[in-house]
């Protein structure tokens, strides 16, 4: 298995997110990666690549992947947003950007004002993702990690290949940031697949938390098969995607399944949902599989609700193989610091046997 490394990561690191009312430490840091490179490095997983530092317009293909699934007024307020923060006030170079305002219904969306505060608004869905000095490179660089990952899949360089990157992806839509993401991985990995010839790519989203993001981008298409398993939007994060009857639209009605679980599943009741989502896949005849990894369904994840153990991913990764799919995972959630290494690791380990 080809892992993709993403040496820029620890670029971004937030000082709070707004949780529940209040500013707090933030849940997503460096040392989640850090955990997971370090578990891949003990049991040998790997040959392990690192991208060099990507200057703008030396990929093109990658530029084309990344404006093809986001948004290029988008992407021109990510690269310039902390040059624009700072320049409000020297002082804001030791303090995070977090968004305070947002245009709600019958709010207008399309017009792009001049005002920093109202862009971060515009672009942003929660206050719960700080964007730091390091946020847009280590975006950028997570993304070409990504794309690298799927290329090498999409060429047959590689049965698997793993995306270890952060900030995650899955939450980032076509023009607007949340849930700690940026730039959607799975969803550059999903175009990259389909521009290297594979006609039908289905994504898998394994993470507690519902790829809304990843929906959206896709929702109007039939070439990708979006599918998620996770807690449901009635109780649990984003709220306002993820519900069963959300099928796609258009030419993707049809190509879009939600499958919700209450709080408190066990892994029975999640491997059973699993296999839907296999079955789904099959019958959508995938010529190659994308799976955000998410290992925030740990019972001990301190902003999640179900209830799998360390083992129980070494039965996702086998259950995953068994569709004999070329296939990238993406590094998603999981928040139990000193557990998700051992976690994603048993997933790559289940799947490559």
């Amino acid at each position: 298995m080809l892992v993709v490394h993403n040496p820029d990561h620890a670029l971004h690191a937030g000082r709070q997110e707004m949780f529940r009312g209040r500013l707090v430490p933030c849940h997503e840091v460096p040392a989640r990666l850090d955990h997971v490179l370090a578990e891949l490095r003990r049991r040998g997983v790997g040959p392990l690549h690192t991208p060099v530092e990507l200057q703008p317009g030396a990929d093109a293909a990658f530029d084309e992947v990344l404006q093809r699934i986001h948004a290029p007024r988008y992407l021109r307020f990510l690269e310039q947003a902390w040059e624009e923060w700072v320049a409000l006030d020297p002082a804001n170079a030791e303090l995070d950007a977090l968004p305070s305002v947002w245009p709600v219904r019958g709010f207008r969306a399309d017009v792009e004002p001049s005002n920093f505060a109202a862009r971060m608004g515009l672009y942003s869905f929660d206050a719960g993702t700080p964007l730091t000095a390091g946020s847009w490179r280590a975006a950028r660089t997570g993304a070409h990690a990504a794309v690298l990952a799927a290329r090498a899949v999409g060429r047959g360089q590689a049965r698997c290949a793993f995306a270890l990157s952060r900030p995650p992806g899955h939450h980032a839509g076509a023009d607007f940031f949340g849930g700690y993401c940026f730039l959607n991985h799975s969803a550059l990995a999903a175009q990259a697949l389909r521009n290297l010839g594979a006609d039908r790519v289905a994504v898998l989203d394994v993470d507690y938390h519902h790829g809304n993001g990843t929906q959206s981008i896709f929702y109007e298409r039939a070439d990708v098969l979006t599918v998620s398993i996770h807690g449901d939007p009635r109780t649990e994060y984003p709220f306002y995607l993820g519900h069963a009857d959300e099928r796609g639209a258009g030419a993707g009605e049809g190509f879009n399944l939600n499958l919700p679980l209450p709080r408190g599943s066990g892994f029975a009741e999640w491997r059973a949902v699993l296999q839907q989502a296999i079955a789904a896949v099959r019958a959508f005849g995938a010529q190659a599989l994308v799976v955000p990894l998410g290992v925030d369904t740990f019972e001990g994840d301190p902003i999640s609700g179900f209830r799998l153990k360390s083992d129980d991913y070494l039965r996702i990764g086998e259950d995953l193989a068994a569709l004999q799919l070329p296939t990238v995972f993406a590094f998603e959630g999981g928040y139990a610091v000193a557990e998700v290494g051992v976690n994603v690791a048993n997933v790559l380990e289940g799947f490559g046997g």
